[in-house]
């Protein structure tokens, strides 16, 4: 299974129901003999499944990863790496647990091989964002990127249907965002509209059949082809609001992306209706960010951030810290339009633009 390949930049993504249990043969692959295994708390069952599989080449588990990659907590891990003498690293989780392995790559150079169980679609890129003192940053080095990721449908298979649809349009996110990217390219294009398309044609699929296993598949696909996009082209005013929304709030991650979504796209449709077409052709309508809204509507999607506990009183400053030192943008960014947009997040409302 594991020579059936298809490569990514700086790594390998391999696809295949029961392909987590080659994780052994991926380490050796990478000359590795002292795995690290890392996952959230409650998915500590699972990374125990996989050192099961590891056997001999398991150093030690590491449970501890949390959102948004808290700095304290890859220090921790760190030391534990270090007092096992880890030669690899084993990230077996969702986007939590995959920037835990990115940051302790990053410092130490160590390979890594993810196993993802949700459609964060980071396994696929070299960006890692990290919390400290309240603030999230991000940086993008070649150290971060996996250099396997093994997608086995059977892992998402048992997702529950929330995580299910905010994940995916968490990687959607990727792909809507590369469409109006300054260094987009035509094979940007293609990959964006591809993983739109699986995940247009996948979730509403596993809204009716959550343990359907060709959707499952088709969905991991489409996080793959939108989370390569993430390493490849420049993000812009969603990915800053949510960065700001999760690093300075607290709020889940993507479950902000879902909610942010078709709020940032309507906000930027009005100077990218063209590069932002390809939206338009897979989920149709007039308007992107419509189209977006209707879909999350649609698929049961969170609406507001009011329900992820964000305090009407934050709404102000959240607009002020996500217009410091701004991405690039389609359409020029202000705090009160980016207020504008937050409170219409918040409550839960159709896009303002």
């Amino acid at each position: 299974m594991l020579q059936d390949a298809d490569q990514v930049t700086h790594g390998a993504a391999r696809f295949g129901a029961g392909l987590r249990h080659d994780v052994g043969a991926a380490v050796r692959q990478l000359g590795a003999k002292r795995a690290l295994v890392l996952s959230t708390p409650a998915q500590c069952d699972t990374a125990l499944e996989t050192a099961a599989d590891l056997g001999e080449l398991a150093a030690g588990i590491f449970a501890k990863a949390l959102m948004h990659a808290p700095v304290e907590v890859t220090r921790d891990a760190l030391l534990y790496a270090v007092d096992l003498k880890a030669d690899c690293l084993v990230a077996v989780g969702g986007g939590s647990t995959t920037g835990l392995s990115k940051a302790l790559a990053y410092r130490t150079g160590l390979p890594q091989v993810v196993i993802p169980t949700t459609y964060a679609g980071s396994e696929a890129t070299p960006i890692l964002g990290q919390t400290e003192n309240g603030l999230k940053t991000t940086l993008s080095d070649p150290r971060g990127t996996p250099e396997i990721i093994l997608y086995d449908p059977e892992l998402v298979q048992g997702l529950p249907l929330d995580m299910t649809v905010t994940s995916g349009l968490n990687a959607m996110a990727h792909a809507t965002e590369a469409l109006y990217a300054p260094n987009r390219t035509a094979d940007t294009d293609r990959r964006a509209r591809l993983g739109l398309q699986a995940f247009a044609d996948g979730l509403p699929k596993l809204i009716t059949d959550p343990r359907n296993l060709e959707a499952r598949l088709e969905t991991q696909r489409g996080a793959w082809e939108c989370g390569c996009l993430l390493g490849e082209v420049g993000m812009a005013l969603h990915h800053k609001l949510c960065h700001t929304l999760g690093g300075s709030f607290g709020l889940p991650h993507a479950e902000t992306h879902a909610i942010i979504l078709p709020h940032a796209i309507a906000y930027n449709a009005r100077s990218a209706a063209r590069q932002l077409q390809p939206i338009l052709d897979v989920f149709g309508g007039a308007n992107a960010g419509a189209a977006l809204h209707s879909f999350v509507c649609d698929i049961g999607a969170p609406l507001a951030l009011k329900d992820l506990g964000l305090r009407n009183r934050d709404l102000a400053k959240a607009a002020r810290l996500a217009t410091q030192a701004p991405y690039p943008n389609p359409h020029p960014i202000t705090e009160t339009e980016s207020l504008r947009l937050l409170q219409a997040a918040w409550a839960g409302d159709a896009p303002a633009f």
